[in-house]
């Protein structure tokens, strides 16, 4: 991604001034320690009004209204609309404004798309509204919810993103909601990353804007880069807005493109600011050639000859690979007894040349195709661990992505050279309206209110959850599982119920499929590799005797209804092959069954050699894992323990990951000039 500064023009200078002359609004410093507790308890006492028991008690006396609006003339609910949409403009809506608000759009959803919302829809936006992340279980309707809170948030004349996973979500939800939206008197748009920058900047003027976050963020990197020290996010709408000079209001367009940071709904807010939290976007400039390219290359033809434990560790938390003292002395003789010292000087530097040493084992032994990342078009795509999702625009650092080229012996593309980057804990941060749904907050509850000061609302249900969770069942041997979980696959197709696999890898699925297609059973598989009619794939998961193989599934945005008759056979049966770092991943892909009161089930099938043991198991179990580990078929359903701890060290560590990189923020925001 190619961007270059520009020169400030008359509008950015005059702002450049205002904006040293005045008092810039600083970023809120992250807290820590006893400050992160202060946060905590001060982020419930100012949200304490608008507790569960308010936002309930609210959304039944918007409920309580449904016969008035239902008979209320279409002309009549217009100028109501109308009306509402100026008093929240002005600012002086009150309680009784906001419940006739959320009771006319909800008449007027029903109206245009033939949704109502439910009473727990209504709890949600108005949750939203007030700045609050809610939990609403998958198939409980978060789209809906959005869609009502973004118009109440919109009213206000501000403009209101709402996030989402991907491009296909932003484009569907956008036009599904666009007459619902004008109706509220609202033009709603979204963005894509195929999308030119003229029209990117018409999407960005509408009041409502529908986008990923890596898209929002990009183009607000390139702006600050337009911008040079005008950097504040509000102050930016100034260059949105028309400037008084001379006694005289002044027009001129805007060299920017995100008017301000305002208002943000974010979907699946737990992975933008748990999972991703710590995850830099970078806006780039692509070099033309690789001069180091034959260092990789070198340096992987070292890295081949060096064996395990004699020469290097593996440390798999951290995936990274270290020389031994045996193996820094072996790469030395290997580096004189070869033609590399007068090839390139770096290899005279010992520091240097172990470090692109270690960085090529770590690409051999941490960094595996089918799982971290895949080959198309002889080009190396990181896969997200988290969605299962391709990540093309993206790259390794430190030499790394270039280090597993050399290891797929494909062509070794150029270092880039960094223009600007920012994480998203820090991006998001900086929006003066910051709210957020997703299916998986309860387990995050205590670091998303002690750092960001946003209260945690967990959505009751619309009806009771009927999903049995069948026991767990643990094997020695991968192979063993995967033999077990193909037999039950057939026991259950066989008995007519569908069925939903979630894999952590695109090999595995892959693996499956061709165990599934060797017994003729007809499946679908969804991965990274075969996403294209995901929608269609998903939604088709509930019918009779279905088979569906995915990769992880946060964010597919698509529910899964069951098929005639299913219900009666006991609902869709969800298989999970292997359990993730955090038990709020498991939570996603078991939410498939079971919506709306549907009935379902749900089971983990894990073994002692799954990632998450190898790379999180505490030294202390380790020993005790090795003796299991020696056993074959199913183990008894207390070495459970064993994953409990790794997926408790495994939250610790990432953890600590973000409190580092909060740190680095707060030191970043001190020494940079206000």
């Amino acid at each position: 991604m190619t961007t270059a500064t520009t020169q400030p023009g008359p509008l950015q200078s005059d702002l450049m001034m205002w904006s040293m002359l005045r008092t810039r609004r600083q970023r809120k410093p992250m807290p820590r320690g006893l400050d992160a507790i202060a946060n905590q308890w001060l982020g419930r006492a100012r949200h304490a009004r608008i507790s569960l028991g308010y936002l309930r008690k609210e959304a039944d006396a918007v409920v309580a209204r449904e016969k008035e609006y239902e008979q209320m003339h279409g002309e009549t609910l217009a100028e109501q609309l109308l009306e509402l949409r100026g008093t929240f403009r002005r600012g002086r809506q009150t309680r009784q404004h906001v419940r006739q608000a959320l009771a006319a759009v909800r008449e007027t959803a029903y109206r245009t798309t033939g949704e109502r919302p439910y009473p727990q829809q209504l709890m949600g936006a108005l949750g939203l509204f007030h700045g609050q992340i809610v939990e609403m279980v998958t198939g409980e309707g978060k789209t809906l919810t959005a869609s009502v809170a973004a118009t109440l948030l919109a009213w206000s004349g501000r403009p209101v993103h709402v996030v989402t996973v991907n491009d296909y979500l932003a484009e569907r939800d956008a036009e599904g909601r666009r007459v619902l939206f004008e109706k509220c008197g609202l033009r709603v748009g979204a963005l894509t990353g195929e999308m030119p920058e003229d029209q990117r900047a018409v999407v960005y003027q509408q009041p409502i804007v529908y986008a990923t976050a890596r898209e929002i963020m990009a183009d607000w990197l390139r702006d600050q880069l337009k911008l040079g020290r005008l950097a504040d996010p509000v102050s930016t709408r100034w260059l949105h807005s028309p400037v008084w000079r001379a006694g005289q209001v002044q027009a001129q367009r805007s060299p920017t493109l995100v008017p301000g940071l305002f208002a943000a709904i974010v979907d699946e807010i737990d992975a933008i600011l748990i999972d991703e939290a710590v995850t830099p976007l970078i806006i780039a400039q692509q070099l033309s050639e690789n001069p180091q390219a034959d260092l990789y290359r070198r340096a992987r033809n070292i890295a081949v000859e060096l064996e395990p434990r004699t020469h290097f560790t593996i440390d798999p938390s951290d995936r990274k690979v270290k020389l031994t003292p045996t193996g820094r002395r072996a790469v030395g003789h290997l580096v004189d007894d070869s033609d590399l010292a007068d090839a390139h000087p770096i290899w005279h530097a010992t520091r240097m040349r172990q470090e692109l040493v270690e960085q090529a084992l770590t690409a051999e032994h941490c960094y595996h195709h089918g799982q971290h990342y895949q080959l198309m078009e002889e080009k190396v795509v990181i896969v997200d661990e988290y969605t299962g999702r391709f990540m093309s625009d993206r790259q390794w650092q430190h030499g790394l992505h270039q280090a597993v080229e050399a290891k797929e012996n494909i062509e070794i593309t150029a270092d880039q050279q960094t223009l600007a980057s920012i994480s998203f804990q820090r991006f998001y941060r900086q929006y003066t309206h910051l709210c957020g749904m997703t299916g998986t907050a309860a387990e995050a509850k205590p670091e998303l209110e002690r750092t960001y000061g946003e209260p945690v609302r967990i959505i009751p249900t619309h009806r009771p959850v009927q999903r049995k969770r069948w026991p767990n069942r643990l094997f020695a041997r991968s192979i063993d599982k995967l033999q077990a979980i193909v037999q039950q696959i057939e026991q259950l197709h066989a008995e007519g119920r569908p069925v939903l696999i979630g894999t952590r890898s695109v090999d595995l699925s892959e693996q499956l499929s061709e165990t599934l297609t060797q017994l003729d059973l007809d499946h679908e598989v969804l991965n990274a590799v075969r996403h294209e009619q995901e929608a269609d794939i998903i939604s088709g998961a509930g019918r009779r005797g279905a088979i569906t193989v995915a990769t992880n599934m946060a964010g597919r945005g698509t529910d899964i209804k069951l098929g005639p008759g299913v219900a009666k056979l006991g609902g869709l049966h969800v298989i999970l092959t292997e359990l993730h770092t955090a038990k709020r991943v498991d939570r996603q892909f078991i939410g498939r069954s079971g919506r709306q009161g549907d009935p379902g089930s749900a089971q983990c099938f894990a073994s002692l050699d799954d990632e998450l043991l190898v790379r999180y198991l505490p030294r202390t179990a380790r020993a005790l894992r090795r003796r299991y580990a020696k056993r074959r078929g199913e183990l008894p359903g207390y070495l459970v323990n064993f994953f409990r701890l790794a997926q408790a060290r495994a939250t610790r560590m990432a953890l600590r990951a973000r409190l580092a990189m909060i740190r680095h923020d707060h030191q970043l925001d001190q020494s940079l000039p206000g």
